[in-house]
């Protein structure tokens, strides 16, 4: 499996998940993301059948490049505005990760600093409100 997969940001590499919902997503994610899973089957004897063709194996990564590049891109362009900008950005980095080994690390990487921004996030909340329940 890749470097992107559960184990990348695993509860076992990490503090635990703060909360129930959150650990059932990690569950769900790993569950989806298991090898023989039929749709994945399906999909890696296809992509194998595209191998085995080169002008179609050409023509198939400029198409993931263009596709991941425009959402990423697009992504991009809505961070600043209400919505789901960050997770369109994600999206684009999954599409380019299927063909690209740089999309992949970079996404393993991007998902690493999130989860550390999160527990960050978490450990300030929680100092914050002992500060305030300690002044009250």
């Amino acid at each position: 499996m890749s470097s992107t997969g559960p184990e990348a940001v695993s509860p076992s590499s990490h503090s635990a998940p703060s909360g129930s919902l959150e650990r059932e997503i990690r569950a769900e994610i790993a569950d989806a993301e298991r090898a023989d899973r039929p749709i994945r089957r399906m999909l890696r004897r296809a992509r194998g059948w595209v191998a085995r063709h080169r002008r179609i194996e050409i023509a198939y990564r400029v198409g993931v490049a263009l596709v991941g590049a425009v959402m990423t891109l697009g992504g991009l362009v809505l961070v600043p505005l209400p919505g789901p900008g960050w997770l369109i950005v994600f999206l684009g980095l999954a599409v380019l990760g299927t063909e690209f080994h740089w999309a992949r690390r970079l996404s393993g990487w991007v998902k690493r600093m999130l989860d550390r921004f999160w527990q960050w996030w978490r450990q300030r909340r929680a100092a914050r409100a002992a500060r305030e329940a300690r002044a009250e």
